[in-house]
């Protein structure tokens, strides 16, 4: 069973190197959820991703608190505009994917931005 818990966190970061290039693959929640797979299979690639300098803090955040760091939100936010706002312009497909894709950027900066940005003890001053 580990074996198959380290192969799908394998495949999440894969899918989630693609998703730096390509605007409708989200990157970090393939991190997320490769955070997760090796949690369950592999100690040694649970840690390496934790200790990683661009998903550690990330997944760190999330782990603990359920946070999206604001300069997080606003690198999202930028890539999306800018990715999907390409696709909508200059790539000629059918308008019901053009409808597709403007309702999965308006989800994930719905989700996005309703997460909290910093833990809550944070917010509070404690």
């Amino acid at each position: 069973m580990k074996a198959l818990w380290i192969f799908l966190g394998i495949l999440c970061l894969i899918a989630g190197f693609i998703g730096v290039f390509l605007p409708l693959l989200p990157t970090t929640p393939f991190a997320l959820l490769a955070a997760f797979c090796f949690s369950k299979g592999s100690d040694t690639l649970y840690e390496w991703l934790l200790s990683s300098k661009l998903f550690g803090p990330l997944i760190k955040d999330w782990e603990a608190y359920g946070v999206i760091r604001l300069p997080v939100k606003r690198l999202s936010t930028g890539m999306i505009f800018l990715l999907f706002g390409y696709t909508l312009i200059f790539v000629k497909v059918a308008l019901w994917i053009k409808a597709i894709v403007s309702l999965s950027g308006i989800l994930v900066l719905a989700f996005i931005w309703t997460r909290p940005s910093l833990p809550s003890t944070q917010v509070s001053g404690d």
